[in-house]
């Protein structure tokens, strides 16, 4: 008998179910093709689905005909996009999760009064390229406490970070924690910028990690806060994979393992932890329970245009 416990929470949070409602509704009320600039949410299962249903994926807008409904991603753009997108003519839906959105009006805020920017995240993710495009003054990427040491801002004494939204909460903390250390007059928000569904999923992970002989995190490899939560599970010491369904299981990973800990990134839907669950059962009788946590019930307005659909 293979126990399997389940995270909780785990899989889709609010800016996720936003993003991916708005596509659907755009395709509702606008009918198909709908352009999607980037993928809408970083998840293969996602973006197959709804390109089935019309919905058409690209890298750069020049790739978009001439005024096709066109959905910004949840990771947001930087300005030069939207202003490529007015120049165009193209109708615009924007479905930047709110909390992007947030870190992109405290990095003009900041900047706007005088401060140059450290914004902490990693290097090409597009939450981070979009976040650097929104801000008019300089902006300095730190991934590594490393990377602070090597840091040599034009005005140290005026300095402000911010953060990626789906980082690990212990790495963010340890370099915020160094940016103050040697820059004193550095200010910012601690680390309330990472989103509360990402800390609640990597808490529920370092919970699971305590009672279970492996974790297995369904995501896909390009999404940072599954990968995060992979590495919790390594950090902790327990067998850790991140796997985007249960194709990806393999039979020898549960030698001598009694128990499961299963949990999905936020761009991750519950069908696929259902059907990892299911792929389980190939291998042994599976007992399931979940987690006691935390419960989210926030929800996110939808754009104006689609909040009749």
């Amino acid at each position: 008998m293979l126990k399997v416990v389940l995270a909780q929470p785990r899989g889709f949070c609010a800016g996720v179910e936003r993003a991916i409602e708005i596509v659907e509704r755009a395709l509702k009320k606008f009918g198909p093709p709908i352009y999607v600039r980037h993928e809408i949410v970083h998840n293969r299962h996602v973006v197959e689905d709804l390109r089935t249903r019309g919905a058409v994926f690209v890298d750069e807008l020049d790739e978009i005909p001439p005024g096709a409904m066109t959905v910004f991603s949840a990771h947001g753009v930087a300005k030069r996009v939207e202003e490529v997108a007015r120049e165009r003519g193209l109708p615009v839906i924007d479905a930047t999760c709110p909390l992007v959105a947030k870190v992109h009006n405290e990095g003009r805020r900041y900047a706007g009064a005088g401060r140059e920017i450290v914004l902490v995240g990693h290097a090409g993710h597009a939450e981070v390229e979009g976040t650097i495009g929104q801000i008019d003054g300089v902006v300095h990427l730190v991934q590594t406490v490393e990377d602070v040491a090597t840091l040599h801002p034009g005005t140290p004494d005026r300095l402000a970070y911010i953060t990626q939204t789906t980082l690990s909460v212990d790495d963010t903390r340890g370099i915020i924690n160094a940016l103050k250390a040697r820059f004193p007059e550095i200010v910012g928000p601690d680390v309330r910028d990472i989103c509360y569904a990402t800390q609640n999923r990597q808490q529920a992970v370092r919970d699971l990690a305590q009672m279970v002989d492996m974790i297995l995190v369904v995501g896909s490899r390009n999404s940072s806060n599954s990968n995060r939560l992979k590495e919790i599970g390594d950090e902790i010491g327990k067998p850790a994979y991140l796997i985007d369904d249960a194709e990806a299981l393999r039979a020898e990973w549960f030698h001598g393992i009694a128990t499961v800990g299963l949990t999905a990134g936020a761009s991750a839907p519950e069908t696929l932890v259902q059907g990892v669950i299911d792929g389980l059962r190939k291998f042994d009788a599976v007992e399931v329970t979940t987690l006691a946590g935390v419960a989210e019930n926030v929800r996110f307005r939808f754009p104006a245009e689609l909040a009749d659909t």
